[in-house]
């Protein structure tokens, strides 16, 4: 029965395959897909979280019936598990292997975001320490107005935080996140790098020109040491 499912779904083999791992409770489906077909090529149900083992024995099963019908492998795309990148290359070698757009956009998402929260924890921390009562010199007055300032500005970076990531900002958008992060360039320069991250993957592209932005991309980051633990999945081979 499989090897005429086998028949059936490499027939019109793209040589290109995505392979992915579903958990529910203590079970784990482990498939591999026909990226350009949508057909689902193997799969195998585990009663265990996968190991390297399983992962290297589940891709020498789909190695074997690719050879068994001369077909080759062009290229594997996985998420970011740490569990692919090993048996990939005892198993098949130097065969291109690619991390997924949603999970490397989700990512740099998740890494922005978090770096907007440490920037908003920053401003409270420089916040003066004032006196009970009410302030009345000068000088108490002003710290408290810089307080006040910086409270709302937390505020607003909080409420706001989703134009940092948000794909696409219309006119009001654009003014408002100029407004919440005014004397954080960091910020900035984090949402012009996520557009780029956007940018890579415009489906008008094409694969040597996205490559190109991809190193322009790369050389931008660096030029900010202090965004490089931010920003790391930007420079992972993948």
């Amino acid at each position: 029965m499989e090897g005429d499912f086998l028949d059936w779904a490499l027939a019109d083999c793209s040589g290109y395959v995505a392979a992915d791992e579903l958990y529910d409770g203590p079970f784990c489906m482990l498939s591999v897909v026909d990226n350009r077909c949508d057909k689902r090529l193997l799969y195998e149900v585990l009663d265990h979280d996968p190991t390297h083992e399983d992962i290297r024995a589940f891709l020498g099963r789909l190695k074997t019936a690719l050879a068994a019908r001369g077909l080759t492998l062009c290229g594997v795309t996985t998420d970011g598990s740490a569990l692919y990148p090993a048996p990939l290359r005892e198993v098949f070698g130097k065969v291109p292997h690619h991390i997924c757009q949603f999970h490397i956009v989700a990512e740099v998402v998740k890494a922005v975001l978090g770096a907007v929260a440490s920037a908003r924890k920053g401003l409270a921390a420089t916040q003066p320490k004032l006196p009970k009562g009410r302030p009345r010199t000068q000088a108490a007055k002003a710290a408290a107005r810089t307080k006040k300032r910086l409270a709302a500005q937390g505020a607003a970076l909080f409420t706001s935080r989703y134009l940092f990531v948000q794909r696409h900002l219309n006119k009001t958008e654009r003014k408002t996140l100029w407004r919440v992060s005014r004397g954080l360039p960091q910020l900035r320069v984090l949402r012009a790098i996520i557009e780029q991250v956007y940018a890579l993957f415009d489906r008008r592209c094409r694969t040597q020109t996205a490559l190109a932005k991809l190193a322009k991309l790369r050389r931008h980051v660096q030029r900010f040491t202090s965004l490089g633990d931010t920003l790391k999945k930007l420079f992972a081979p993948t």
